[in-house]
């Protein structure tokens, strides 16, 4: 049991030096977006939730 966890580990080191991480700059630049649409999709859902309860209080109450 012991031997196949190191031997797990020394796969996974392996494996994560094939990695092709990205630059600071593309780290940035993802995080930005992620963080731009998020707030677009927040943004349009609140109004819509805003125009949908406008729509139900003044026809259905």
């Amino acid at each position: 049991m012991f031997d196949r966890i190191i031997t797990y580990l020394k796969e996974s080191k392996l494996e994560l030096k094939k990695v092709t991480w990205p630059t600071r700059e593309e780290t940035i630049r993802y995080t930005v977006t992620v963080i731009v649409i998020s707030g677009v999709v927040a943004i349009f859902l609140g109004g819509l939730d805003y125009l949908l309860q406008f729509a139900l209080n003044r026809f259905v109450l």
